[in-house]
């Protein structure tokens, strides 16, 4: 089997200097499972609505509306794995827009026999992760996709490449396909258009644009701009990047910019880093991860030749999808991690906090508190807020409480003695700050996402198998950890606090395998339990949707990735139901519905890759050299492109 670049650099061994390890207390989360059990009388119930509605009218209807209903109308689909997608009956999926589709006047259709890194990059980007739709002029049939590109699959995009046999292996990738690579990175920002039921995307708009690390010159703002440590021969000053890559999950301000989170950039850089005067700190982010050959033609992915340029990704970027012509900005002050998401909201005393993972086992979750409170009625006003704030650190106790730890310098140890001689060294090395304050070392901190009309906050913890028996804690209750659990930060409306409470919502997995540990409500159907939560959304009525990546591990639980709806309240809090379902090899990604619930967009990455060579009939990775007849949903043979898909109800009308 070939060797899986994806999974070896998410996956690699990197763990906390510090990690906490806790006794097993089950039963904490057994008590704690119906929170919301309170609901269930007539008495209670008015409790729980008055409770709630202090925060928002809307969530105390809400949860007044009946124990037991079934808040998703939708009859969900089947487990299954095949070539193809599928969606609740009553709806409609369509690609929107897909790998290599033209985004301007000038570009050429797309043909993977004559890629070219300028075309690529006047095209729709590879591997989609995260969606943020922006309506234009106050309309809902008509505004901007902006979409990120995650990362690219070499043995999918090019023919006749076979994929990688090891960690080492770049034979057949040439300096031209770096390019390309490079290219197919970033985000697309591209019009769409819904005229007679159907999204359609708008070629050559004015708006259209591709943001990659091959040529978009980005800034650095915040504590870290300027610093000696992202000083390059390139930028002497610090002050400018080019590029942004590995942007996984996002979110979008209240100010209608987009956050862009760049993910696991430590597998982008080669080089050796014996004699690297930060060799510690890179090993804490896993630098040089080497799973990409950029380096070997661009030196500024060498550590040897430019020992800082590390330091100038694993940030948050900020862009504002209205102007084309606008630079992006790197927001430091959020911190420097494996960002996975930026989830943000408008706090109680009108400053704005943004939630945020770091993807990798053993690590932690995050919080961002703005200095300043948020201009609402002039959006421009907000252009460098993201540049001052508190940067907090979760710590989880075994009683329910989660404590918030500032990420400040001179804090506590975070000082000279400790190697943090300022707090730009505070945030270039977030982890390494973290570690020290003793934050809980989580399973997988992946999508995080506030529901505006409960103050609850969603924390999808995607899997871990190497916690060991004595690492189980409450907020991570299984050893081995394979399919993932969903975590809630309840809030009661303090988002500023430095105090709340945590709960599990459910441990995930097959509930028919006993050993496998799940707690789902017992009113979950068997097609309604997932495995594995990464992206997640909260829809405008305050539902929950959860997107799945099992990676190539699907094979354990028999069923390919998808999206589905998970009940946060009342009686049926816990309860999973199966809306979609994507192709073979694929992970789901980047739901985001348009303001009015009318329409769901999804990400479909990298479809013929994870685990594919565990399919009947299909010869292993290098899918361009799979027959057709194999993949009778295939076009000329060649995999599915990764795409954006447009989910509606037939005839209109609310989907779900």
């Amino acid at each position: 089997m070939a060797f899986n670049r994806r999974a070896h650099y998410e996956n690699a061994e990197n763990t906390p200097s510090n990690p906490e390890v806790r006794s097993p207390i089950g039963e904490i989360i057994e008590r704690r499972f119906s929170r919301r059990g309170f609901l269930k009388g007539a008495g209670s119930a008015g409790l729980g609505a008055a409770a709630i509605g202090a925060m928002n009218p809307l969530a105390a209807a809400m949860a007044a509306e009946g124990d037991g209903l079934d808040r998703f109308a939708f009859d969900e689909i089947r487990h299954g794995v095949d070539t193809t997608h599928h969606v609740a009956p009553g709806h409609d999926a369509a690609v929107l827009i897909r790998w290599g589709d033209p985004l301007f006047a000038d570009a050429p259709a797309f043909d993977p026999h004559d890629q070219q890194a300028d075309v690529q990059e006047r095209q729709f980007g590879y591997n989609n992760d995260y969606v943020g739709f922006v309506p234009l002029e106050g309309r809902l049939d008509r505004g901007l996709l902006v979409v990120n590109h995650e990362y690219t699959n070499e043995e999918l995009m090019f023919p006749g490449l076979p994929g990688p046999q090891d960690e080492h292996d770049f034979s057949g990738i040439t300096a031209e396909m770096t390019e390309i690579e490079k290219a197919a990175h970033g985000l697309s920002v591209v019009e769409i258009r819904r005229q007679g039921g159907r999204w359609s995307y708008v070629q050559d708009s004015r708006y259209n644009r591709r943001i990659t690390p091959r040529s978009t010159e980005i800034a650095l703002g915040g504590p870290v701009a300027g610093h000696a440590r992202v000083r390059t021969d390139a930028d002497p000053e610090g002050r400018r990047v080019i590029g942004t890559l590995n942007n996984c999950a996002g979110g979008m301000t209240p100010w209608g910019t987009i956050l862009t989170c760049e993910e696991n950039f430590h597998g982008y850089f080669l080089g050796d880093a014996t004699h690297h005067p930060e060799k510690d700190k890179l090993a804490r982010y896993g630098v040089p991860g080497a799973s990409y050959s950029w380096g070997r033609h661009d030196a500024r992915f060498d550590i040897t030749r430019e020992p800082n340029e590390p330091n100038r990704f694993g940030w948050v970027v900020e862009i504002d999808p209205l102007d084309p012509a606008s630079t992006p900005v790197k927001r430091t002050a959020l911190g420097r991690i494996k960002h996975e998401g930026a989830a943000t909201l408008i706090a109680e005393d009108g400053r704005l906090v943004v939630y945020m993972g770091d993807d990798q086992r053993f690590d932690y979750v995050y919080k961002f508190v703005s200095r300043d409170v948020v201009n609402t009625a002039e959006p421009a006003a907000n252009r460098d807020l993201l540049d001052h704030g508190t940067l907090y650190v979760a710590r989880f106790d075994a009683e329910g409480g989660v404590t918030w730890l500032p990420l400040v310098h001179g804090e506590g140890p975070l000082t000279a003695d400790n190697g943090f001689a300022s707090q730009a060294d505070v945030l270039i090395d977030t982890r390494l700050a973290a570690d020290a304050l003793g934050a809980t070392p989580m399973d997988r901190p992946e999508d995080i996402e506030a529901n505006a009309l409960t103050g609850d906050v969603y924390v999808m913890l995607t899997n871990n198998n190497e916690r060991g028996e004595d690492q189980v804690d409450a907020a991570n209750p299984r050893a081995e950890n394979l399919f993932g659990h969903v975590l809630e930060i309840v809030t009661e409306g303090r988002h500023t606090a430095t105090e709340n409470r945590w709960e599990v919502l459910v441990c995930c997995g097959d509930p028919s395998q006993g050993e496998v540990g799940t707690t789902w409500n017992p009113a979950t159907s068997e097609n309604g339990w997932f495995a594995s939560p990464d992206n997640c959304v909260v829809d405008a009525r305050g539902r929950l949707w959860v997107t799945t990546d099992q990676g190539d591990k699907w094979p354990k639980s028999g069923t390919a990735d998808g999206v589905w709806a998970l009940e946060t309240e009342g009686e049926r809090r816990g309860t999973g139901k199966m809306f979609f379902r994507v192709p073979i090899g694929a992970e789901m990604c980047g739901p985001c519905f348009t303001p009015d619930d009318t329409a769901l967009f999804v990400a479909v990455q990298h479809p013929a890759a994870d685990g594919a060579e565990a399919f009947p009939g299909h010869s292993g990775r290098s899918s361009f050299e799979t027959p057709a007849t194999r993949w009778p949903d295939f076009e000329d043979g060649m995999p599915p492109r990764p795409s954006v898909v447009a989910i509606t109800r037939h005839g209109g009308g609310t989907v779900g």
